[in-house]
């Protein structure tokens, strides 16, 4: 999955597979992915439509919400439980993963619990619970914590013990992101460290679920060009394959995802990933039915004002940011915004992942405010960001303007000089090649065709996100979040190059 599904986890009910991924301080939050073959995926919804406390992530706070989720299905039910880093363990669950989901129960309070699973242990009829340890939040790092659960997932039963400490494993450090599972008698549990660009996958085994664990390193980079191969979940077919999915860090493309067989047939136990405990370059697919070829969408003709699961808005949803209507074509307000002249601060971004193969991205763009100053465009977002779009000039003019911000700039500066829109229409287009690097280029309708606009640009990831692209319409202002008019995008498309 060549795009940003950042710390996947994966669950198999029947014949059909899903997977979940962390989702930040994005809106809506958990995506929900469906497959029969494991190779093909389709984003089917969301299971959070908004982050809470609401009045907290009414700003951007792109390091912040839910953290590496983890799906599972029990008792007829899916169950997805993640870690806010601020607030604690959370859970939710639904009898379908198209919902309606439960609303976000406080599982465990306190500052820097991480990535949980949970863990319904069919031989004993006990349920656990474990988690890992943010440094930032909490002083407390590369170690695990393990609770006994009530069945219903609503609480815990004890204050909890650590049951792996990394800073007792020579040369371990940053553990995290820990999958529980029961296997063959032991509890499994299987982790990441060493940190996300250079670390490696680990597993740890025991006859209690309470320790003493044994552990080894099953999947590491070793002389392949996937680096950091780990975190992420361990799936087995109805005909008794066994596959891990895991993320690799690319920068801002950010973390990809990766299908690797798994051996469980070993003498001693321990299970083989990949060749041989390094990742597979290519692999046979899962023995399933191979269906037709499915990837999540991208192209969007907005029908009705309405825009495609695969968007999300880089903070909560305020009303009237959309304005719905018959026809195709998305209407965004021109929000007065005091951050006008930096994107990244601005909740009303309606965003979507950046492709991890070279693309062309295109947009059409109709200005359709009075208002001077008021902006809107195609941006590629992350610490720096840039974009190209419309604005109405003091003069009454609208005019095509390009601007970028350096990661550590407060606002943005020309990439090109400022050109007339006639009409205030634009086709918009940024070519993103392999390793990122975007050219910005316009159409205004003179017959020219697209025109190249400003420098190439280097797209850079944000905290734990890869870069994203972007669409919005603002208004310089006071911030009260009244419009002065809108934007109107159609014919949104991504094509490969």
């Amino acid at each position: 999955m060549n795009a940003d599904w950042s710390d996947p986890d994966v669950v198999r009910a029947g014949d059909d597979f899903y997977l979940t991924a962390s989702s930040f301080g994005r809106v809506p939050g958990l995506p929900l992915l469906h497959s029969r073959d494991l190779v093909h995926w389709t984003l089917v919804g969301h299971a959070l439509p908004r982050l809470e406390p609401a009045d907290v992530f009414a700003a951007p706070r792109h390091d912040c919400g839910v953290w590496a989720p983890s799906l599972r299905h029990h008792a007829g039910r899916f169950w997805i439980f993640w870690g806010d880093p601020d607030q604690g363990v959370f859970q939710v669950n639904a009898a379908a993963v198209e919902g309606p989901w439960t609303a976000p129960h406080l599982v465990k309070a306190g500052k820097g619990l991480i990535d949980p699973c949970p863990l319904w242990d069919e031989e004993s009829g006990e349920a656990y619970l474990v988690h890992a340890w943010a440094r930032s939040r909490s002083g407390v790092k590369n170690r695990l914590t393990g609770h006994r659960m009530r069945p219903d997932g609503t609480g815990l039963l004890d204050q909890g013990e650590v049951i792996v400490d990394g800073d007792r494993i020579p040369g371990w450090f940053t553990l995290e992101g820990p999958k529980l599972y029961r296997h063959d008698g032991w509890f499994w549990i299987l982790a990441p460290a060493g940190g996300v660009e250079t670390g490696w996958q680990g597993a740890f085994r025991s006859r209690d679920f309470f320790g003493p664990y044994e552990e080894r390193v099953v999947l590491e980079q070793k002389d392949t060009d996937v680096n950091g191969p780990h975190q992420g979940g361990w799936v087995r077919t109805a005909a008794g394959e066994d596959w891990f999915l895991h993320f690799q860090q690319r920068g801002a493309h950010g973390r990809v995802v990766h299908l690797q067989p798994v051996r469980w047939d070993t003498p001693d136990g321990w299970p083989v990933f990949g060749d041989d405990g390094a990742p597979v370059t290519e692999h046979r697919r899962p023995a399933l039915p191979a269906g037709p070829p499915a990837a999540s969408a991208t192209d969007d003709d907005f029908p009705g004002g309405r825009y495609g699961l695969q968007w999300s808005w880089t903070a909560n949803p305020g009303d009237g940011w959309t304005v719905p209507h018959p026809g195709d074509g998305l209407r965004l307000a021109c929000l007065r915004s005091a951050d006008a002249r930096d994107p990244r601060k601005v909740p009303s971004v309606l965003t979507q992942r950046l492709p991890g193969t070279p693309c062309a991205v295109e947009v059409d763009l109709r200005l359709a405010s009075e208002e001077p100053g008021a902006r809107a465009g195609l941006a590629v977002l992350g610490d720096a960001f840039a974009w190209i779009g419309l604005q109405r000039g003091a003069d009454g003019a609208v005019h095509l303007v390009h601007r970028f911000g350096e990661a550590v700039a407060e606002a943005e500066r020309d990439a090109a000089h400022a050109r007339p829109a006639p009409g205030g229409r634009v086709r918009l287009r940024v070519e993103i090649d392999a390793h990122a690097r975007c050219r910005f280029r316009h159409d205004t309708g003179t017959g020219d065709g697209f025109r190249p606009s400003g420098q190439v640009f280097a797209a850079t990831p944000w905290r734990w996100v890869g870069a994203l692209l972007g669409l919005f319409a603002l208004a310089p202002g006071d911030g009260s979040g009244a419009d002065a008019g809108t934007a109107v995008f159609t014919r949104f498309r991504i094509s490969p190059l």
